[in-house]
């Protein structure tokens, strides 16, 4: 009985080795000069990246080939997050003064100013839609408040959210890959950084939880950069990015409402993204590399070495892209 469980526990990790082999990452595309943090992938087909110099991309064929556009008169802004609808309709937001909300209906050939702020206490961070009608936007605090803006008509017109968490003295979000905002599971979440490591939930109420994660904090480099919820849990990643190959406490599963669980073996080094897969499977990435986990989030193997910022799944489908700095744009190989 003992040499059949031992065997049955051999077979089980050759499989989940073998699973893990097979992962794979592919380059696209590279050698652009743009920084890319912003990626939506519509569905198999459809997705769009948005980053620095006002730059953005859209393919229609599932990564193959892209269509490469500056958005006019913007040419010095850096969109960091973008949210697609459809190969028609997108919104970008840009990070930095001035704090700008823009939206196309045509496929990027022409924008439209939805919110312009000059204010330079405004700083975006993120941005995401739980409909084609509502969505919000993440800025640093203010006044001891993180900044919310809200839409409720697809991106038309935008107002601060009634209920902005507050933040602790020294905490904010990175704007690194448009996924420390997410509204998901039904609940909207913040993944904070700085002088703490934490996971801001509003439920639909007046009120937020506020949950410490076992990630580095105290720097401004430091702390939780990305959340996603999946299957029955939810994965925060993140660092330290001033020392990207410290590979220590980089990533925590949320067990319960309460509860986060440093990973037995982390990824490695600094990750700025993570993304469900499927079932236990998660992708996550970061400058020293992309990493995956399938076994919710307890252990983790490195499957690729190149540096990117973000990594998205399809909303209707199982396309995955990566983008990153110098243009470089990569697909998901399962």
């Amino acid at each position: 009985m003992k040499k059949l469980r031992y065997y049955i526990g051999l077979l089980l990790f050759c499989i989940t080795a073998a699973q893990v082999k097979a992962q794979r990452i592919e380059t696209l595309q590279q050698g652009k000069p743009a920084s890319f943090r912003g990626l939506s992938v519509v569905d198999d087909k459809v997705a769009w990246v948005s980053g620095s110099r006002g730059t953005v991309a859209l393919t229609n064929d599932g990564g193959k080939t892209w269509d490469w556009k500056q958005v006019k008169g913007f040419e010095k802004s850096d969109f960091r997050d973008i949210e697609a609808f459809s190969d028609k309709e997108a919104i970008i937001m840009s990070s930095g003064t001035p704090a700008l909300i823009l939206k196309t209906t045509d496929g990027g050939n022409n924008w439209q100013v939805k919110y312009n702020n000059a204010d330079s206490a405004y700083f975006f961070d993120a941005m995401d839609f739980d409909t084609p009608k509502h969505g919000l936007v993440l800025g640093d605090p203010i006044a001891g408040k993180f900044v919310l803006m809200e839409t409720n008509d697809g991106g038309e017109t935008w107002h601060p959210f009634k209920n902005p968490p507050e933040a602790l003295p020294g905490e904010a979000a990175f704007a690194a890959s448009g996924t420390c905002l997410r509204i998901s599971c039904g609940l909207t979440y913040i993944t904070t950084g700085g002088s703490a490591a934490r996971l801001l939930t509003y439920h639909g109420k007046k009120s937020w939880d506020y949950q410490d994660a076992p990630l580095p904090h105290s720097k401004p480099s430091q702390g939780g950069f990305s959340f996603v919820c999946g299957n029955d849990r939810g994965i925060m990643v993140g660092g330290d990015y001033a020392k990207d190959k410290r590979a220590d406490s980089v990533s925590a599963t949320q067990l319960t409402r309460n509860i986060f669980e440093p990973a037995e073996k982390g990824p490695a080094g600094f990750q700025s993204c993570v993304e469900y897969i499927s079932g236990k499977i998660f992708l996550s990435t970061g400058t020293p590399g992309s990493n995956i986990t399938t076994d919710g989030g307890k252990t983790w193997s490195k499957i690729d070495d190149a540096s990117y910022n973000v990594c998205r799944k399809a909303k209707h489908g199982s396309l995955v892209l990566l983008a990153g700095d110098k243009g470089r744009i990569g697909i998901f190989k399962p």
